[in-house]
């Protein structure tokens, strides 16, 4: 695969092999790109804003339109290349990629929907009644993208569709891990719009990322990653908007008065899914001791009937992780979850870049494998007795993503909504749960702005006051 910088797609004689997780075979290889390159890549970006400003909402919205009905069209071919460079299986791949185009059908219903406002000025006692204000929603102008391995179609879109629809350029710089998918996408979007407004970079984040933070000629950083490296780009940014989507240590809640087999369902899905590579993923299920040792068992028993295996196969429940060195990390950190006094009820083995699907029963937020983000297929448990202490414990974190409770109670539900410290607390659905429309981004650690199309796009525009006196 190339790089995509002014329209042309730009090969470089360094390059980077893109392994398949799961056998270890090359799947292709990427250029990687150098200073000059993303400079390039700026420069580009700036002289295309003309291009893309000068269109209507209607053209971009079209534009926008065009991208998905392709995107639809090839979505089995897009699909398989993120299971291939993921490892993620071809069930959950294809639900991404449905999901993609919805977030480009969102966008380019949203591109014709960016109002301003009317401002009475008259409301100071001062003001001439004559006087009218009313303001307009400008684009920044260019917006740099960084994004994950984890959902290398569907997060990249998050951040470029709606800057598209807001009439930004973008520059995107692809994970290493995994940049194929996220290079047929902007291969695809190229189609549809004026040279330069769509850029990739492939390259190192050191490098290519730390460019575009730190350019007085990129407007906006749209990042998603890890805190160390969201408070790193904060530190560079130069004073340019930011949207940080940072690590999740989220809980899955489960009151005495819940549906304990809804609950069961969705923590095996909110646990596993992805092996466990999700941000808003179930990293902590905790359990009211009344009702505790009877979740336990029905969980136990449908995490055991889950499939590890080729993620192409498409009975394949859980495929592996995005390489051998998270893997090593994940096995380490639930053998000191053990050493440090967990009890290991079910898999905890790791084969190569598999992890077996884990779960870990009477967890404390003092162990490692709660106390900080544990991105693989891991279910601690932790018993409390309950709302109350269950609260303290979801809030015992550095983190604020999302969180996800189950109860029957509607006291209890309006209780732990008010009190739960998150961006989104779902009620009787896993924290996992993202509509692709919905403000998303959480609090503390967990980063700072929102995404979900409509409110992306306001954090992607800039406010300009017109006001003038009637004569």
């Amino acid at each position: 695969m190339k790089m995509l910088i002014n329209g042309e797609f730009i090969d470089k004689d360094d390059k980077q092999n893109i392994l398949n997780p799961y056998n270890g075979e090359i799947i292709d290889t990427v250029p990687i790109a150098n200073l000059g390159d993303a400079h390039y890549a700026i420069e580009s970006a700036n002289l295309a804003k003309d291009s893309i400003q000068n269109m209507s909402a209607k053209e971009v919205s079209n534009a926008l339109y065009s991208a998905c009905v392709e995107l639809e069209e090839r979505k089995d071919e897009i699909a398989e290349l993120i299971s291939l460079e993921v490892g993620k299986p071809y069930k959950h791949a294809i639900v991404e990629v449905n999901r993609s185009v919805e977030t480009l059908k969102l966008s380019a219903e949203e591109a014709k929907r960016i109002y301003g406002e009317t401002v009475p000025l008259d409301v100071a006692g001062s003001a001439d009644e004559k006087f009218y204000a009313f303001t307009k929603k400008i684009p920044l102008g260019v917006v740099g993208a960084i994004t994950p391995f984890n959902f290398p179609v569907n997060l990249a879109l998050h951040k470029i569709a709606p800057a598209l629809a807001a009439k930004n350029t973008v520059i995107i710089k692809p994970p290493m891990e995994a940049p194929i998918s996220t290079l047929k996408l902007v291969e695809i979007l190229n189609k549809y719009f004026p040279k330069g407004v769509v850029n990739a970079v492939t390259g190192y984040g050191s490098e290519i990322g730390d460019a575009l933070v730190t350019s007085p000629d990129v407007d906006k950083i749209s990042f998603t990653g890890s805190v160390a490296t969201g408070l790193f780009i904060s530190s560079r940014a130069r004073g340019k908007k930011l949207t940080l989507e940072l690590g999740g240590n989220d809980p899955l809640i489960v009151l005495e008065d819940a549906n304990i087999e809804d609950a069961v369902n969705a923590a095996v899905s909110g646990a596993f899914s992805n092996s466990g590579q999700v941000c808003i993923g179930v990293k902590r299920i905790i359990l009211d001791n009344k009702i505790a040792d009877e979740f336990i068992d029905l969980f136990v028993k449908e995490t055991k009937k889950l499939k590890l295996g080729n993620p192409l196969d498409k009975s394949t429940d859980l495929g592996p992780v995005i390489d051998e060195s998270a893997a090593i990390n994940i096995e380490e950190t639930i053998n000191n979850a053990i050493k440090d006094g967990a009890d290991l009820l079910y898999g905890g083995k790791r084969n190569n870049c598999f992890i077996e699907p884990t779960i870990l029963d009477n967890v404390n937020m003092s162990m490692d494998v709660v106390a900080n983000e544990t991105f693989g297929p891991v279910a601690p448990l932790i018993r409390v007795n309950g709302v109350d202490e269950a609260i303290n414990v979801a809030n015992d974190s550095k983190y604020g993503l999302q969180a996800g409770v189950f109860t029957n109670n509607l006291s209890n539900a309006l209780k732990c909504a008010e009190e739960i410290v998150a961006g989104g607390v779902m009620i009787n659905k896993a924290s996992s749960f993202r509509a692709d429309n919905m403000p998303f981004g959480g609090f503390k650690s967990s980063g700072m702005g929102k995404e979900g199309i409509k409110y992306a796009i306001e954090d992607m525009c800039k406010t300009k006051l017109i006001a003038f006196k009637h004569i």
